[in-house]
């Protein structure tokens, strides 16, 4: 039976190097303010970055760079072949045979660590309000939209989770996971990427192992 031997703790921050912006909803009307939110804790009003977004983003990158990332007609998605480095980091969830496999990462929403003093100048508490203008090639008829992103210079908190079982490759998790969080930094996280939104940097990082003997109880 495959069983759990250890589990490291990765953790660092994300830097925002230009605006990031994660769609979240807004229940209110705001006249005359942005047309896309961002995603706010509901309690703090605080923005962040869902454990799922960057897990997601994480995943796709890896897939396209060892060319794995499975193709049905003109649908694209996360391959379901446990065998591959990314299927085996990020886990399967194929139906069909024995091809499901749990994800050996679990990644956490990452909360803000600036502080409000650091956004005095901006638009809306830790946010600002960016506006594109999107023209019809045909008619030339401007379409402008506002949309809410964190600015750049903000940091978040990196927690992750790597869990290792007695039949996998350390190094080959740790390495696969590495490469991913490299590939982001020369690409985008959420949103409008392709106009310059969501180029991050990845700093501090560590990885924490620890023992299944540290989690047994001490009396």
């Amino acid at each position: 039976m495959n069983k759990l031997v250890k589990k490291i703790l990765v953790s660092g921050e994300i830097k925002l190097k230009t605006g990031l912006h994660i769609g979240g909803t807004n229940s209110s009307l705001n006249i005359g303010g942005p047309d896309k939110f961002v995603v706010r804790n509901p309690l703090s009003n605080e923005p962040y970055i869902p454990g799922s977004s960057l897990k997601g983003k994480l995943r796709a990158l890896l897939e396209l760079a060892e060319g794995t990332i499975q193709q049905n007609g003109k649908t694209w998605g996360p391959t379901q072949d446990k065998t591959t480095k990314a299927g085996h980091l990020f886990g399967t969830a194929d139906p069909k045979g024995d091809g499901q496999q749990p994800s050996r990462l679990i990644v956490r929403d990452a909360p803000i660590l600036s502080d409000i003093e650091e956004f005095v100048n901006t638009d809306l508490p830790y946010t600002e309000a960016k506006t594109e203008v999107n023209i019809c090639r045909i008619t030339a008829h401007a379409n402008p939209r506002t949309f809410e992103r964190v600015p750049a210079g903000a940091r978040f908190k990196l927690d992750m989770v790597l869990n290792v079982f007695s039949e996998d490759n350390e190094e080959e998790l740790i390495n696969s996971l590495k490469k991913s969080l490299n590939l982001l930094e020369d690409d985008y996280l959420g949103g409008q990427g392709s106009r310059g939104y969501g180029q991050v940097e990845i700093t501090d990082l560590q990885f924490t192992p620890k023992e299944m003997a540290e989690y047994e109880p001490k009396n």
